[in-house]
């Protein structure tokens, strides 16, 4: 029986530092390479204020992430720790769908920057092909099937954390005088925050959207089960891979706009590609390229990867039609789910600017994290405890106003789409709700 019940469980992979190493490959991802340039268009020389703050609105909501996890250290995430608060099917059902319509958004924020890299040294290709491409081949390999190793995720950080360390070498050489005049002439062409005339509200229009590049520590938790002693180790790592990840960016943010520039950073397809060129002339650029490509080909693929498991399992759940959740009969993947994925990928994507995309995943998972934060609050007045990771109960309620705060900052334009994709979830909810109740009736009757 000991033999069966080891088999039917989750096997320990992680320890420590290599789930320190799956959380920051996780949190850097794509988001820098995307939306640094976007975000200096809002809050201009000051754009490592705004990763500041977003960064210190993340914490508060990863210090909640890491009690929930020392409390409940299983897979599920969010939507776990919605049951254990609320103890609503329905409520961890809308959790669940938003999470899918995260991913959904995010992917089509991904292939915008992924086609503004590849423009970079392919010009003469439409960006609409690209997408489409980029898609249709990520669908395919989705299809196909991929097993994740904690080996290969450390190949993918190593290269994901290479672009970004060379951002940070050739800025500090070309900013401490070994480009000479170029240098100086940099430094000077670069207003300061107080000569831009900025106040707080584009520092933080700037923070919202670069909440968007924090997006990852919450993941730590879903793989509590695979880690060795997870009510100490989960916890530790999320703060330190949200920590590692919030110093590299602030950093590539302060040196990118005084190499480059804001406003020209803010009009680039490619920001940190145009900084390595100014930075380091010769350095090749299609070698950078295909790093920045090859992250956001990389996150991509994991969030098409997660979509199309949250629906079918919504489609399992009885949220969605039961068609969604049959499985290949050779490849053993939810294939169906493509055919929902894909279209309404697509015209994100090429409907939408990479600015109101990124801004509209900020404010959908802001909105989670509300949830999360609620959360804990009510299970730490309902259970309290003396043992295990602890916060201050002020911290989740300072987290949720955080929260709240930052997405007001986040675009109009942003806030009606992520109202929609609830609204949508709230209306599946309820048909879901409707329906159970009949077929418990005619159970009765």
């Amino acid at each position: 029986m000991a033999e069966k019940a080891e088999a039917a469980s989750l096997k320990r992979v992680f320890g420590l530092t290599t789930l320190v190493i799956y959380g920051v490959g996780d949190i850097l991802g794509a988001g820098i390479y995307a939306i640094v340039g976007k975000i200096a268009g809002l809050s201009g020389s000051a754009v490592w204020i705004s990763f500041l703050a977003a960064m210190a609105v993340a914490a508060l909501t990863a210090l909640s992430y890491a009690e929930l996890s020392s409390r409940f250290p299983k897979s599920g995430g969010v939507a776990t720790f919605v049951q254990k608060a609320f103890r609503k099917d329905w409520l961890s059902l809308l959790v669940g769908w938003l999470m899918f319509c995260t991913c959904l958004v995010s992917m089509a924020t991904l292939s915008k920057a992924f086609s503004g890299y590849l423009l970079a040294f392919a010009p003469m290709i439409p960006p609409a092909a690209i997408i489409l491409a980029l898609f249709l081949g990520l669908a395919f390999v989705t299809f196909w099937g991929m097993r994740e190793s904690s080996g290969l995720n450390i190949f993918c950080t190593t290269l994901e954390v290479s672009g970004l360390i060379l951002v940070i070498l050739v800025s500090i050489l070309f900013l401490t005088g070994i480009e000479g005049g170029a240098a100086g002439a940099a430094l000077q062409n670069v207003p300061s925050a107080a000569g831009e005339g900025l106040g707080w509200t584009p520092i933080l229009q700037g923070a919202a959207l670069a909440f968007y590049a924090f997006i990852g520590f919450e993941d730590i938790a879903n793989v509590s089960e695979e880690v060795k002693d997870a009510e100490r180790n989960v916890p530790r790592a999320i703060l330190l891979a949200l920590g590692i990840a919030g110093i590299i960016y602030i950093l590539v943010a302060w040196l990118a706009v005084r190499v480059v520039g804001p406003a020209e950073l803010a009009t680039s397809s490619a920001p940190l590609l145009d900084v390595v060129r100014r930075a380091e002339p010769d350095f090749p650029p299609i070698v950078f390229s295909v790093i920045a490509m090859f992250a956001v080909l990389n996150t991509t693929l994991l969030n098409m990867v997660t979509a199309s498991r949250l629906l079918f399992g919504m489609s399992r759940e009885g949220i969605l039609p039961a068609w969604l959740g049959k499985v290949h009969p050779k490849r053993a993947t939810p294939h169906r789910t493509l055919l929902v994925i894909l279209p309404v990928a697509i015209f994100l994507a090429l409907s939408g600017t990479l600015q109101f995309l990124a801004g509209t995943t900020a404010t959908l998972i802001l909105a989670m994290f509300c949830l999360v934060n609620i959360s804990l609050f009510v299970i730490k007045r309902r259970e309290p405890r003396t043992v295990g990771f602890q916060i201050p109960l002020l911290i989740p309620i300072l987290a949720f106003l955080s929260n709240i705060a930052l997405a007001a900052f986040a675009s109009q334009e942003s806030h009606i789409l992520a109202i929609v994709f609830t609204a949508v979830g709230v209306l599946l909810v309820f048909i879901n709700l409707v329906l159970k109740g009949r077929r418990l009736q005619r159970l009765r009757n």
